[in-house]
């Protein structure tokens, strides 16, 4: 039999164990809610992830065989006023010294990447856990 009485506003009050039964359905219940919104996040984020390397992968391929060819332009124009194995050397020293900037700005740009959290999930337990902090400071006070 659970002790429950009638309020003035018409709600039932349930006894501490009752309290306490809800409290702990309602924190795994909002426990489970934040680990599916996590996972959904990094599905999410797995998936733009996977769809951008793609794209990338597609248009360096395609950009490699242009700029084959541009560099190929640049030899034979530069053959014509220096001898072929100087025009090569200095086109493969630039296509070397451009390579090593772009390395340099892919390792910052991954670096920024990481780690990939679920940040709105972190954010969501963050507040969760200061309002409940805040509700039982009210109820004691």
């Amino acid at each position: 039999m659970t002790d429950t009485r009638m309020r003035l506003d018409g709600s039932a009050e349930g006894s501490t164990a009752d309290l306490v039964s809800r409290m702990s359905e309602q924190v795994s219940t909002l426990v489970r809610e934040e680990l599916a919104l996590a996972r959904t996040e990094m599905v999410e984020k797995g998936k733009r992830a996977g769809t951008g390397a793609g794209m990338l992968g597609g248009a360096g391929v395609l950009a490699l065989y242009g700029v084959s060819t541009l560099l190929l332009t640049v030899g034979a124009l530069l053959a014509l006023v220096w001898p072929a194995w100087l025009a090569a050397l200095v086109v493969t020293v630039a296509v070397l010294a451009v390579a090593g900037v772009a390395a340099l700005m892919g390792k910052k740009q991954v670096e920024q990447a990481i780690p990939p959290a679920p940040t709105a999930a972190v954010d969501s337990t963050k507040r969760d856990v200061n309002t409940v902090k805040a509700a039982v400071r009210e109820g004691r006070n």
